[in-house]
C-alpha cells in the first residue's frame, strides 16, 4: 500500500534552459572525491533529513505566481549505476493548475558517512500536455558534470555546499542557516529541524528557504 504525506508548501518549479553567462568561468576547483568504495551501501538511505522510503509518496501543494502548483515525489524500485555507484531512482512530477509541466527521474546515493549525494537527472519538459524538450538533464561524470551533496551527514549551521554542478545547466547551491530548530506547520510541530538557503548562479534573483524535519524531509 502506498503511503502518502500531504504537505502545504509554496513551491518554485525549477526553470531550465537559461542562457549561459559568458562572463563566468567553470569552477575547476570543484572536484568531489567520489570513490565507489565509500558507497558500500549506497541505496540504503538513513539520512534523517532526506528519507527515501520505497512506496512512500510525498505531495507538496501551494499557490504561487504561476498558479496552483503540485509536486509529487516517490522513490522507484529501480536503480542506476553512475560513476561505478549504484543510485536509487526517484520520480518527480510537477503540475501547474492540474497540467503536467515537468517529470524527472533523479539519481541519489548515500556514502558510508551518511551524506546523500545527487548524481543527476533525466528530464521531460511539457507544454500544453506535449513533451517539448529534455532541458535540464545531466549525469555526473558526463561532459564534466559533477555530483553534489543533497544533504550532509551531520548538518551544521554555516555549512555551504553544491547540490549539483554541470556548468551552465545545473548549478544549485545551499547553505545551512540553522539547526536544532522547531517548526510548526498545519500538520503539527517538528523539532530538530534544519533551515537552508538555496540559490543558483543561473538565476541570480531566485532565492529559496527550505525547512527539513528528521524522519520527514522537506516540510
Amino acid at each position: 500500500m502506498k503511503q502518502i504525506i500531504f504537505v502545504a508548501a509554496t513551491l518554485l518549479l525549477a526553470s531550465f534552459g537559461c542562457k549561459k553567462d559568458s562572463t563566468r568561468l567553470i569552477d575547476s576547483s570543484y572536484k568531489p572525491d567520489i570513490n565507489p568504495a565509500n558507497f558500500s551501501n549506497s541505496t540504503i538511505i538513513t539520512n534523517p533529513y532526506y528519507p527515501a522510503t520505497p512506496g512512500k509518496k510525498y505531495i507538496y501543494e501551494g499557490q504561487t505566481d504561476e498558479g496552483f502548483e503540485r509536486v509529487e515525489e516517490q522513490r522507484l524500485n529501480t536503480t542506476k549505476t553512475i560513476m561505478g555507484i549504484t543510485c536509487i531512482v526517484s520520480n518527480f512530477k510537477g503540475y501547474v493548475n492540474g497540467e503536467l509541466v515537468e517529470e524527472t527521474w533523479d539519481w541519489y546515493a548515500q556514502d558510508n558517512e551518511g551524506t546523500l549525494w545527487y548524481f543527476g537527472e533525466e528530464v521531460n519538459n511539457y507544454q500544453n500536455g506535449t513533451l517539448s524538450d529534455h532541458g535540464g538533464s545531466w549525469e555526473a561524470g558526463v561532459d564534466g558534470a559533477q555530483p553534489g551533496k543533497i544533504m550532509p551527514a551531520n548538518p551544521e549551521t554555516g555549512m555551504k555546499y553544491r547540490e549539483e554542478y554541470y556548468f551552465g545547466h545545473a548549478e544549485d547551491e545551499a547553505e545551512i542557516l540553522g539547526a536544532g530548530l522547531s517548526e510548526t506547520i498545519s500538520l503539527g510541530t517538528y523539532n530538530n529541524c534544519i533551515k537552508t538557503k538555496n540559490w543558483t548562479a543561473l538565476e541570480p534573483d531566485a532565492l529559496e528557504n527550505k525547512i527539513y524535519a528528521p524522519g520527514i524531509g522537506l516540510i
